[in-house]
């Protein structure tokens, strides 16, 4: 089996597999909260090994469910009112968009997209900053990398210009934590969201939320917050706790937390330097060789793009290309028009095909699966 769905789903390291089957274990034996006590150093690292990897504060992460879970959760910490803009980009990640749509639906904010650049190379810097200034919005939200493209957005760059305007600023991270260095300080953000399941091989149902410190010291808080994240300090009166964890729940799946936790450790001793440079370079031999086939169409722009590669195949229908990579023991992916709107829509396709590969496939396995895609793409294959 080739497992080239990392944006997916990465395959769990062992440690990670060990921490949570060794956690349950443990709770089958001694009761959750006793295990829960027990381990309660181990939790503590979840943060600790979080924050190094982002580089932030223990007291600024969030655990969360997954990324949607965090993101909901940052965005009901934002008051919003009729009127208010949410800037946002063209490439960004279709549960967003959604969430935003709601928001304009329940709240009537408005939601305003920055161009591209014409080349498709990502969003136009200066045209979101010339917005940025003239209309203040209430929120800017940039996706690092789209699900439905290897597109890398310069999301350093828009951090600099939400600083000096003193802009909130929203960075969904879900592909990019665990495939590339990230620091939220260089970011600019006050709020960055990520999962733990894809390219930080942790497992599923599980994510994070970063909170700057000067969200912290604003007050804001999730719209529901419960009594692990507040205090009941008299009838009719609570508080917020002082750090992120005002945006958790009281309850905990302790044993994915503690996987996650193990996941940050296996890439920070892997090396995040090391990383960054190697699975970038797997999808970009990927993309030169598909590139070079007849009937195969890639789509990423951009001019470093990530470890997301998405091609169009003449011929075929989404599910039997699918079907025959699976069959030649693939993991892959499938994108659909209406996961990525308005970049399909430029695009003129209605799907595509996504490979992902990570550090620990090979350079063999990336010419196996270009070559098993040149017979698939040749005229007497398509269907």
């Amino acid at each position: 089996m080739i497992h080239f769905n990392n944006a997916g789903c990465g395959l769990a390291p062992g440690p990670v597999l060990r921490a949570m089957v060794d956690h349950l274990q443990l709770e089958a034996e001694i009761g959750g909260y006793e295990a829960a006590a027990v381990r309660a150093e181990q939790v503590r690292e979840f943060y600790s090994s979080i924050g190094e990897l982002i580089g932030a504060r223990p007291e600024q992460i969030a655990f969360a469910g997954s990324a949607t879970h965090a993101y909901s959760k940052a965005l009901s910490a934002i008051d919003f009112h009729p009127g208010d803009v949410i800037l946002t980009t063209r490439n960004d990640f279709i549960s967003n968009q959604i969430a935003f749509l709601a928001l304009r639906k329940r709240f009537g904010v408005e939601l305003v997209h920055a161009p591209d650049r014409p080349d498709g190379t990502g969003v136009d810097v200066a045209a979101m900053a010339a917005l940025m200034r003239t209309r203040r919005p209430r929120l800017v939200a940039v996706t690092h990398v789209p699900t439905n493209s290897g597109l890398v957005q310069p999301i350093a760059e828009i951090g600099r210009h939400c600083r000096e305007l003193d802009l909130l600023y929203l960075v969904d991270a879900c592909q990019s934590v665990g495939q590339f260095e990230l620091d939220v300080t260089a970011i600019g953000c006050d709020l960055l969201t990520a999962t733990c399941r894809k390219f930080l091989r942790g497992p599923r149902g599980s994510g994070f939320l970063y909170v700057s410190e000067r969200v912290l010291e604003a007050g804001f808080e999730p719209l529901f917050i419960d009594m692990y994240g507040a205090r009941w300090t008299a009838p009719e009166e609570y508080r917020p706790v002082e750090s992120a964890a005002r945006f958790e729940e009281w309850e905990f799946p302790y044993a994915t937390l503690l996987g996650c936790a193990a996941a940050a450790r296996y890439a920070l001793w892997v090396g995040q330097a090391a990383i960054a440079r190697r699975t970038p370079a797997l999808a970009g031999r990927l993309r030169e060789r598909l590139a070079a086939l007849p009937g195969v169409r890639v789509l990423d722009g951009g001019p470093a793009p990530a470890a997301l590669v998405t091609f169009a195949v003449e011929g075929w229908r989404p599910q039997p290309f699918k079907q025959a990579l699976d069959t030649l023991r693939v993991n892959s992916a499938l994108s659909f028009r209406e996961f990525a709107r308005y970049d399909f829509e430029e695009k003129d396709v209605d799907w595509c095909l996504r490979l992902s590969p990570h550090y620990y496939n090979t350079e063999d396995e990336v010419d196996e699966v270009a070559a098993m895609i040149s017979e698939l793409s040749t005229p007497g294959a398509r269907r």
